[in-house]
């Protein structure tokens, strides 16, 4: 074995959770090797080329707020904008940027070459060296050694990767890619519990083949929009999306053929998303639809290859043809990429602390799809976390956790460590019991000034959101002052707002706290300032949705109290006497890290709650430690 080099941090795979990881790392000044199987696939998005959506925006808008680098790579590499769910309260407006995907790996591969204190190494990592506890590097397949004080495993689905399309299997990662084959049996050795998840992408087809004068035009928005607080909202939108839908026919072909369908002939194990099922899958379990939507999307500006959203099947190939050829707009559709299904191994995340590092050996920590959640967001917003404990581990501070009302990363990473997951996990905004206060809007001024105490955000990022929250105060502090009286002027320019008039003097601020008006209405209408799109959607959403946003406030502060109560690494849950077997079980295993998280873990009941709370006071003062 040939001893090649040493680190402070080796973050193991190149893909969104292992950019996001070497790029916090390398930039809190820690010396950080990215080992990734291909340089060229570097943020490569297997799937469908895009950033956010539904519950996904907010990771984007939360890991910009850290100092992370995929909003500002999702911003300059769009194709199109488009912000979902306007018709619904701000708490889940979504906003989607289609990717150009070549553009977006090349932008972050360039990002991390130019990042000083980053490495970055074309390895295919076999083993992973653990010393009496602790982790100590990782081993290469041409017998190279590199030695680490942290590793984080950000291997996303290249862990014993099976390639699956009807009845053919082969061994690879996506896209064709090499699969990491001996890895797995490394961390089984070392006393990791891995489970097998299966994911799946639809086919790529041929532009020129398809008639999209029988689809619907998917326009981006003429509201501009940007994923960065560092960027301005501009036009974004270069390509256009289309709609179609599958029909009785579709679901015939699919139904006539499902004995060649993997994932019901047996040659699929692992398990699969259910929020984003196979096309076979919808069929089946959706008996009653007549049809699903598809949404035709460009892979890029310089390719003709688009992506069918909707559309995911481990089908043969002649079925794929034969099923996509139904569909209206895709009569003469060319496949340039089949269809596939891939299983992996992933980590069973009970075995993780809130800190995103595995309890049994010290210094490791584990990322992305390895934790078994699914999609490019909840991967990066992992990365950056367990990229920013790495570097807290190795700096000798405590470890850096976002709560559950603190940001949707602390939902997120919660719900994994607390709860497990039996299928590839997915971020949604219904996962959040304080969707009001989590909103993308607001992620800077949740986040920015925690970011800037890590190290992540620069003078600039932060000399932005100053900005930002001076105006947001200055504008309050305008419309609460400014008096509007009940002259026949106001009247009149109240019912030509659309609102009805007033009897008494209000202010401003009573006036945007009506649904039908917003500050730029009330601002234009009596003469008060003007700010940027960001300052006046912030106001509009705080000022609209007070009472509510202080209902939520109100229960935070009920819960924080349990979140500060730290439960002792050393308790012997199973000599507690007063709670049940199957909590003592469950806390034996998760080990959680504060009487909150013990509150969420299945199976801990609130009568185990009170015990661990006496329990815990007894600790304290057995400490000498003051309450």
């Amino acid at each position: 074995m040939y001893t090649v080099d040493s680190y402070d941090v080796i973050v193991i795979g190149g893909g969104h959770a292992g950019a996001e990881a070497s790029l916090a790392c390398a930039r809190k000044g820690h010396k950080t090797l990215l080992a990734t199987l291909n340089l060229d696939n570097i943020a490569l998005m297997p799937c469908n080329p895009a950033v956010g959506g539904p519950g996904k925006s907010h990771l984007v808008f939360e890991l910009d707020a850290l100092g992370g680098q995929m909003a500002i790579n999702a911003d300059k590499t769009a194709v199109q904008m488009r912000m979902l769910n306007r018709g619904k309260g701000p708490a889940v407006h979504a906003l989607r940027a289609q990717s150009d995907k070549v553009a977006y790996q090349k932008l972050m591969k360039e990002t991390l070459e130019k990042t000083d204190n980053l490495n970055i190494k074309q390895i295919m990592v076999t083993d992973l060296v653990v010393e009496e506890g602790q982790v100590k590097g990782i081993v290469s397949e041409l017998g190279e050694f590199y030695s680490a004080k942290a590793v984080i495993l950000c291997t996303g689905t290249y862990l014993r990767g099976k390639i699956i399309t009807g009845e053919l299997t082969y061994t690879g990662g996506p896209n064709g890619q090499r699969a990491a084959e001996h890895l797995s049996e490394s961390l089984r050795q070392c006393g990791i519990e891995l489970m097998r998840f299966k994911t799946g992408t639809p086919a790529r087809v041929d532009k020129r083949t398809l008639h999209m004068d029988e689809m619907a035009e998917q326009l981006g928005d003429t509201q501009y929009h940007a994923f960065s607080f560092m960027d301005d909202w501009i036009d974004r939108n270069e390509q256009m999306c289309w709609l179609t839908y599958t029909n009785e026919t579709t679901h015939q072909i699919i139904r006539d053929n499902l004995s060649r369908a993997p994932m019901y002939s047996g040659l699929i194990e692992g398990t699969g998303p259910r929020y984003c099922p196979s096309i076979e899958d919808k069929v089946v379990r959706f008996k009653d639809k007549k049809r699903h939507q598809l949404f035709i999307e460009p892979e890029g500006n310089h390719t003709q290859e688009m992506y069918v959203q909707g559309m995911s099947t481990s089908l043969p190939i002649d079925v794929q043809y034969a099923f996509l050829r139904t569909i209206p707009g895709l009569e003469d559709v060319e496949i340039m990429r089949p269809a596939y299904a891939i299983e992996y191994d992933c980590l069973n995340p009970l075995q993780l602390t809130p800190a995103l590092a595995v309890k049994s050996i010290k210094g490791l920590y584990s990322a992305g799809q390895a934790n078994g959640t699914s999609g490019y967001e909840e991967a990066a917003a992992q990365g950056l976390m367990a990229g920013i404990n790495a570097a807290l581990y190795i700096e000798g501070r405590n470890p850096f956790i976002l709560s559950r009302s603190e940001a949707y990363i602390g939902v997120l990473i919660d719900d994994l460590v607390t709860k497990g997951t039996k299928e590839p996990y997915r971020m949604m905004t219904s996962r959040s019991e304080y969707r009001l206060l989590l909103r993308q809007d607001n992620a800077d001024l949740r986040l920015t000034e925690k970011g800037r105490q890590i190290g992540l955000v620069s003078d600039e990022r932060y000399a932005r959101f100053l900005k930002k929250k001076e105006q947001i105060e200055e504008g309050l502090h305008v419309l609460k002052e400014k008096q509007i009286n009940p002259t026949k002027e106001v009247q009149a320019k109240l019912q030509a707002m659309g609102t009805a008039g007033t009897k008494t003097g209000v202010t401003a601020y009573d006036l945007v706290k009506r649904t039908e008006l917003d500050y730029g209405m009330v601002a234009d209408a009596f003469d008060l300032p003007r700010y940027s799109p960001a300052v006046e959607e912030e106001l509009n959403t705080s000022i609209t949705y007070e009472g509510y946003i202080k209902k939520q406030m109100d229960q935070v502060e009920k819960v924080r109290k349990l979140e500060e109560k730290i439960i002792p690494k050393e308790w012997d849950y199973m000599a507690m006497k007063g709670i049940s077997l199957e909590a003592q079980q469950k806390l034996t295993k998760i080990r959680p890290h504060s009487i909150g998280q013990a509150s969420r873990i299945s199976g801990v009941s609130p009568a185990d709650i009170s015990v661990l709370l006496i329990q815990l006071e007894q600790y304290r003062r057995s400490q000498g430690q003051v309450k």
